[in-house]
């Protein structure tokens, strides 16, 4: 069984990646890290930040994909914001449904759902259902804009609807686990969309200038940090946990007859 893993920057994948060996793949400016789990292959995937970044990996990832890299499996992994108060630091989500607002569009918004069996999967293994993931173009640095966005969903990230979607054209099953980075009523210490380099990653020299302009916002940043560090640490555990579950259940079974077909 193969299973692609994404996730939008290195420091989300990090303690994964201090867990266990991974190969490293160059292809064309994409950063593929490869292991094996039980019967799983697990190829990691880093799209970048946002949804553009996170289209463009995943269609370039698309090209690559011969009959022998075909994915049976897609999770679209990191961190997430919450929307909810009944949502904390650390807690490992699994949502029903993704929706992302459409801009340009006579309709407000497109919805889509997961693979149902992968998610009670995650559910069994301790995931919080937060049925609602809602995706959007920019992050929510201010808590009064996630109190906004909370009648529509109950967690907040920029990847997960693009990845799912690419990965549902493909025929791929997919599902969504994320650890909550941050607190529906906490502001976030900067305003972390301007910290963006051009390849949709987070630069050190825009954080550095951000925290020039607000030297008070240090403290804070740090304690971002911390608690970003702890929730990739937790989420990195369950991933573990979660692959070799799926590499021996029936599941596993189940995609491998699909992709026979």
């Amino acid at each position: 069984m193969k299973v692609l893993v994404t996730f939008a920057v290195e420091a989300e994948f990090a303690a994964w990646r201090r867990l266990r060996a991974f190969n490293v793949i160059d292809y064309q400016g994409l950063k593929l890290r490869k292991t094996r789990i039980g019967a799983a292959e697990v190829t990691v995937l880093i799209t970048g930040v946002g949804a553009q970044a996170a289209a463009q990996a995943m269609d370039l990832m698309m090209r690559m994909a011969d009959k022998d890299q075909y994915f049976e499996v897609c999770i679209s992994s990191g961190l997430a914001g919450a929307l909810c108060e009944t949502l904390g630091v650390g807690d490992i989500i699994a949502p029903k449904e993704l929706i992302v607002e459409l801009k340009h569009a006579d309709l407000r918004e497109e919805r889509l759902e997961v693979d149902a069996e992968l998610r009670r999967l995650a559910l069994g293994q301790g995931a919080k259902e937060a049925n609602c993931l809602f995706t959007t173009d920019e992050i929510l640095v201010k808590a009064s804009q996630k109190k906004s966005c909370a009648s529509r969903a109950q967690s907040v990230d920029m990847e997960s609807f693009e990845i799912v979607k690419a990965a549902t054209a493909w025929g791929a099953r997919s599902v969504v686990i994320r650890a909550i980075s941050d607190a529906a009523t906490e502001d976030l210490p900067i305003n972390f969309n301007l910290t963006l380099s051009a390849q949709n990653q987070v630069s050190i020299p825009k954080v550095l200038g951000q925290l020039a302009k607000n030297p008070l916002a240090l403290p804070s940043l740090i304690r971002f940090g911390r608690q970003s560090k702890r929730a990739g640490v937790l989420l990195a555990t369950f991933l573990e946990n979660y692959l070799q579950d799926l590499a021996g259940h029936e599941v596993a079974k189940g995609v491998s007859e699909v992709a026979a077909r």
